[in-house]
């Protein structure tokens, strides 16, 4: 999952190489953490948050069938 928006997320930025994702993983939730440069942050959230939404709908389609939860948490880096 990791790679999969880490992908996602160098094609919206400006600044690719200062994309950071870290997964990390619980027992029942898998937590994804993004951070971003500064100026990226409204191109990773979008108008109103369309564009972190629709990354987590995807990331949850993804996830589906896995019996753990994952959740996207976008830092300003």
């Amino acid at each position: 999952m990791k790679e999969f928006v880490e992908k996602i997320v160098k094609q919206l930025v400006d600044n690719p190489d200062k994309v950071s994702v870290t997964e990390v993983d619980g027992e029942r939730t898998t937590v994804i953490e993004l951070r971003v440069a500064k100026e990226d942050l409204g191109k990773v959230i979008g108008r109103e948050g369309r564009i972190a939404k629709a990354m987590r709908v995807l990331i949850s389609a993804a996830t589906s069938r896995e019996q753990k939860k994952c959740v996207l948490e976008i830092v300003e880096d």
